[in-house]
């Protein structure tokens, strides 16, 4: 059976399908939860690690007593307001240069072009082959950019744009809701777009359609999705909708999957908040961090005439991921989502933690033409990242979504703006199941540390009413325990 039914071209889709890689072992993995504290290197410290040092074993606080802690800064602190929109409309087509002005939400020095970032004693020099037309490093949890090149430039996200497509949906359907596609959930798919396998008149439960989505980019199952949501007219404003909730406001959409289209564009900056949002959803940290999975095949007829319906393997086209032959799984990778179109080139945003720190990468349109080469500045941006936290003073900040920022004293709210985190049923997950299977490369095996992040969006205080840091912090983490040699 062909388990991905992609046309020859390769107008978007995303390349290099990892089937000639072993498929990677589905058994069950453990987790271990720790502490949302830790202590940071100091500002004024005057040395460059190679590595990110192991940290020393002290109690940390919990999330819960961190938020407690910071509960009167948090009070204290000026709300985000959205900075005005870029000159021009939304909408405008991606220019060849970074514009002279762009926005300035964050800071006004992530509205400059060129590469922003506080050099000092002590903090590492940025990599110096790095030739993505744009790019941005944050700490997911505080929301600090790090460094920043032309973080503002609207540009084309290619399947990036998926992250907000799924931000936007996976609060509406259970995980177990069925569907039976129709010829006219298929209608409109562009030629050469990246797809899981799905077939007319198959029934898949909504937990396969986001594992295409996530895993195989499938273009697919974003427009199965769209039609069990009123079609893609009313997904793509309900999109729009959400990015201006999320003050992602260089975003603008034209088609859910991300699929090339007259101005349809994002920056390096908006997918970054985007990521972080999706991140606080539990399902959203779930398949953005599976490798691989069973996808349900075609119906057929065996030898006795008796219908049997097969399922075929499928792998997250997410190199830093799964991996790849000139690329190693990236140690603590958590996901998120990769994207390559003609005109957007290659795009990619991905979340990582080491030794208590999570940060977000985004990496837009490297001019450098060589296999895999979005993962390898991304890899390189990680690095830097990992080295230079607690020591470089940030040039921006990632703002919070309006609901956040204007509302965070309302019980029940959530800083998403609705009522339930998780696409089961609307529910929101509450961290008492880890969810993220995400690998990290450990020498030969390729598999040890990752990520998962759990709990609610909101740390519930004693009254009964809920805090959120101005700042938007992660829900609480884990990570997963070392596997056995059992577990192999």
């Amino acid at each position: 059976m062909t388990q991905l039914h992609t046309p020859k071209a390769s107008r978007n889709q995303e390349t290099g399908r990892l089937s000639f890689m072993s498929p990677v072992s589905p058994e069950r993995v453990l987790f271990r939860s720790r502490g949302g504290g830790g202590s940071g290197t100091s500002l004024r410290t005057a040395c460059t690690f190679p590595t990110v040092p192991a940290p020393k074993k002290t109690a940390r606080r919990s999330l819960l007593v961190t938020a407690a802690a910071l509960s009167s800064l948090a009070l204290a602190a000026p709300a985000a307001v959205a900075a005005p929109k870029p000159s021009g409309s939304p909408s405008a087509s991606p220019s060849a240069t970074p514009p002279a002005s762009m926005s300035t939400l964050g800071g006004a020095r992530l509205g400059r072009p060129g590469t922003q970032v506080n050099l000092a004693s002590g903090v590492p020099v940025l990599p110096k082959d790095l030739s993505a037309r744009s790019w941005i490093v944050s700490d997911a949890e505080t929301g600090d950019v790090l460094a920043a090149h032309n973080a503002h430039w609207r540009l084309a996200p290619a399947s990036t744009l998926k992250m907000l497509f799924a931000d936007t949906l996976l609060p509406k359907f259970p995980s177990t809701a069925e569907h039976k596609v129709v010829p006219s959930d298929l209608a409109g798919i562009g030629a050469g777009s990246s797809m899981v396998g799905i077939k007319e008149e198959e029934t898949y439960t909504v937990h396969d359609l986001w594992l295409g989505v996530f895993l195989q980019s499938g273009n697919d199952a974003v427009h199965v999705l769209s039609a069990m949501n009123k079609g893609v007219e009313n997904t793509v404003k309900e999109m729009n909708a959400h990015a201006e909730e999320l003050q992602a406001l260089d975003t603008h959409v034209v088609s859910p999957d991300g699929y090339d289209a007259e101005g349809q564009v994002s920056s390096a900056y908006d997918l970054t908040l985007i990521a972080r949002s999706g991140l606080q959803k539990k399902d959203f940290r779930e398949y953005s961090s599976t490798v691989s999975a069973k996808f349900p095949g075609e119906t057929k007829k065996d030898k006795k005439g008796k219908s049997v319906r097969k399922s075929f393997e499928i792998r997250n086209t997410n190199r830093l991921l799964s991996g790849d032959s000139d690329v190693p799984v990236y140690q603590g990778i958590a996901g998120v989502k990769n994207g390559n179109t003609t005109n957007a080139g290659a795009t990619f945003t991905g979340v990582a933690e080491r030794n208590g720190k999570v940060l977000l990468v985004t990496v837009m349109n490297p001019e450098k033409d060589e296999h895999n080469e979005v993962y390898k500045e991304t890899a390189r941006l990680f690095d830097w990242g990992f080295k230079a936290a607690g020591k470089v003073q940030p040039v921006g900040e990632l703002v919070p979504p309006k609901s956040a920022a204007q509302g965070s004293d309302r019980p029940g709210a959530n800083p998403s703006g609705e009522a339930g985190g998780s696409g089961d049923g609307g529910k929101a997950g509450t961290g008492s199941k880890p969810v993220a299977s995400a690998s990290a490369a450990d020498g030969s095996s390729g598999i040890g540390t990752a990520l998962g992040i759990t709990g609610g969006v909101l740390v519930l205080l004693a009254a009964g009413a809920f805090l959120v840091n101005r700042r938007w912090p992660l829900p609480d983490l884990v990570r997963r325990r070392a596997r056995s040699s059992d577990d192999s």
